[in-house]
């Protein structure tokens, strides 16, 4: 096993245990298997994957997706400062 391999698997382990003590909404798995998605209560979602890594071998993958902190104004806003 590779160091990348086992840093995966701490990261994965960190997204799945963020699991613990929540309340889970929805569990759905993509018609190919590939993807297992977790709603939480608040919104949130866990999604594990299958992914191929660059030699073709099967590889999981765990991202937690969070809600932003406040909510977006569907603009960006830029202030330019004055000078002169």
């Amino acid at each position: 096993m590779s160091l990348t391999s086992v840093h995966d698997l701490r990261r994965i382990a960190d997204a799945v245990s963020y699991l613990r003590d929540r309340t889970v909404n929805d569990v759905s798995i993509r018609s190919d298997c590939r993807q297992l998605r977790v709603t939480l209560e608040d919104g949130q979602m866990l999604l594990i994957s299958v992914m191929l890594d660059e030699h073709g071998r099967p590889r999981l993958d765990a991202d937690l997706l969070r809600a932003a902190a406040s909510p977006s104004t569907g603009q960006l806003e830029v202030e330019f400062e004055r000078t002169g």
